[in-house]
């Protein structure tokens, strides 16, 4: 049959063509892009979750960048840390110059102090100007805000770092379980029969006393007394009303580190004999630490110092001697701190807390030795004063503040924020591995199809002629 009203050679061919046509398209598109996946219609469940991939590696990168800015805040905190230590040590050296009293005039030690003065105010100026970003990072910003803390209870209150999660404060409980306790011995005599020589030992050293026979208690704590800075040990009379009642030796700190041991050098045995508490004959006691929970959570004691370190609240304390029986007392952290975004996803788990304190003269110390600022002309503890021994132990705990400090942002920048950056960068890897092969493009594959398509195209196009030229045939029907 021959119709020419209706060419159906020629509309199959020209549909086959515009599909050869569609194709050649689609695949010059992805050539040009080099992706697979152009919009939707490409790959509606592949685009899905390469969406979700890229959504999820704009996160992680973002996560990089924060971790890469959190070691720079680090950085830059521990190198002013590292001045400042190397200031408390110029000052540790000008305190030790100036306990050489004789061979040290008063001009010297004069002059040593005002280079403390000069030391001093040279910490405290770079605690209010060490900055990152236009934010303070060591004049007490970075601190922790506490609420309700009792100061007659707690002391030297230091949060390093709280997780506050959804709440807007975290409360915290601090109970006493078991009081710290000095090292304690008891000689319950009136005086020695005997010549004797005591070998006096404690936390600080040890020293002799060689006493004669007839010595009362009383002329024997006098003596204890005398080196007691030497030993770390003093004595005192067991009734203070009775002379003749004996003398209690106590360990002048509280806690396992502290002890008192009595050694008797001579003939004559049992001439200083000593008594525990419970009225053993000993000759040495040990100190004993609080035990302390806090938020039900057991705290590690040393005297009447308390350091709890766990995931949810990481601080230290000191309690007050007249805290140090059993009970408890509550406070709460309000705010504060820096918060680091390490995490993808913004939520708690994936959020890093840490503070850091002022380390301004007025902050460094504690209320049981002292601050930096008494060291400084006028202060109660300066070298001008002659304080020097009570100088060095301010300047030690200032010194052991500001290496905690330093110790704990370089184990937070170690173990926290290295690590997460490696972990991160791998995590990038997988994540972009996997995003590229359900949406970037195979060139070999398409360009094949490229071939494929070109070829049909060329084919459809030959084809589509012919058909247009078949309804022709029938002119020669009517010759």
């Amino acid at each position: 049959m021959a119709r020419i009203n209706t060419n159906t050679a020629s509309i199959l061919a020209a549909r086959q063509l515009g599909r050869s046509n569609e194709q050649l398209r689609s695949s010059l598109e992805r050539l040009s892009s080099g992706l697979r996946i152009n919009r939707g219609a490409d790959d509606p469940a592949g685009l899905i979750i390469s969406q979700s991939l890229r959504s999820e590696i704009q996160g992680v990168r973002q996560a990089i960048t924060n971790s890469q800015r959190a070691s720079n805040v680090i950085a830059t905190t521990e190198g002013a840390l590292n001045e400042v230590s190397s200031l408390l040590n110029d000052i540790q050296a000008k305190i030790v110059e100036a306990a050489n009293a004789g061979a040290v005039s008063e001009d010297e030690i004069r002059a040593n102090q005002l280079q403390i003065d000069s030391a001093i105010a040279s910490i405290t100026r770079i605690a209010n100007t060490t900055t990152f970003g236009g934010r303070k990072l060591l004049n007490g910003s970075l601190g922790y805000i506490t609420s309700g803390v009792n100061i007659s209870n707690i002391s030297d209150l230091r949060v390093h770092g709280v997780s506050f999660g959804t709440a807007s404060y975290v409360p915290v409980t601090v109970s006493v379980l078991q009081s710290a306790q000095h090292a304690a011995l008891e000689f319950r005599t009136s005086s020695i029969t005997a010549d004797v020589t005591l070998e006096l030992a404690g936390p600080n050293g040890v020293t002799g006393l060689p006493l004669l026979a007839g010595t009362t208690a009383s002329a024997i704590a006098a003596a204890i007394n005398l080196v007691s800075d030497a030993t770390g040990v003093r004595a005192s009379l067991i009734n203070d009303a009775n002379a003749a009642s004996g003398i209690v030796l106590s360990s002048m700190e509280y806690g396992s580190n502290a002890f008192v041991q009595v050694t008797e050098i001579g003939t004559t045995p049992n001439v200083f004999s000593t008594v525990d508490g419970d009225g053993n004959t000993v000759n040495r006691d040990i100190g004993r630490d609080a035990t302390v929970t806090v938020n039900g959570t057991s705290a590690l004691g040393r005297g009447l110092d308390v350091f709890l370190n766990t995931t949810g609240l990481s601080l230290e304390l000191r309690l007050q001697e007249s805290f140090n029986v059993v009970g408890s007392t509550t406070f709460a952290i309000t705010g504060g701190g820096a918060s680091f975004q390490l995490g993808p996803g913004v939520d708690s788990n994936q959020q890093v807390n840490i503070g850091v304190q002022s380390v301004a003269a007025s902050r460094l110390g504690n209320a049981g030795v002292g601050y930096l600022s008494d060291i400084a002309s006028g202060g109660p503890s300066s070298l001008v004063k002659g304080e020097a021994a009570q100088a060095s132990r301010i300047i030690a705990e200032a010194i052991r503040q500001v290496s905690m400090i330093r110790g704990r942002l370089g184990a937070f920048e170690k173990n926290t924020v290295d690590t997460n950056v490696n972990q991160l960068q791998i995590t990038l890897e997988n994540l972009t591995a996997s995003e590229s092969t359900i949406r970037d493009l195979d060139f070999a594959r398409e360009t094949s199809e490229l071939t494929r398509a070109q070829i049909l195209m060329n084919a459809g196009t030959s084809i589509l002629a012919i058909a247009n030229q078949t309804p022709q045939t029938v002119l020669s029907l009517l010759r």
